[in-house]
């Protein structure tokens, strides 16, 4: 999932999508732990997102918070 797309949802749907990272994480590993994981680079994929999707909550709790300040 690209940048642009995750920046276009809303803020449930960024909390969906990153329960949703999380447990495709926790079943990768469980896979690499049991010698089933075909493709090992899935999980280096699988972190990225996880960090692109927290970068974009955090961008959006500072200009919330900038807007906030801002505003008194």
């Amino acid at each position: 999932m690209k940048t642009a797309d995750i920046r276009d949802l809303s803020d449930e749907e960024l909390d969906k999508k990153m329960d949703e990272a999380k447990e495709a994480l926790f079943n990768l590993r469980f896979q690499l732990a049991t010698g089933q994981l075909d493709n090992f680079m899935s999980i280096k994929e699988s972190r990225r997102l996880i960090a692109r999707l927290q970068t974009i909550r955090r961008e959006r709790e500072l200009e919330g918070a900038k807007a906030e300040k801002n505003s008194d």
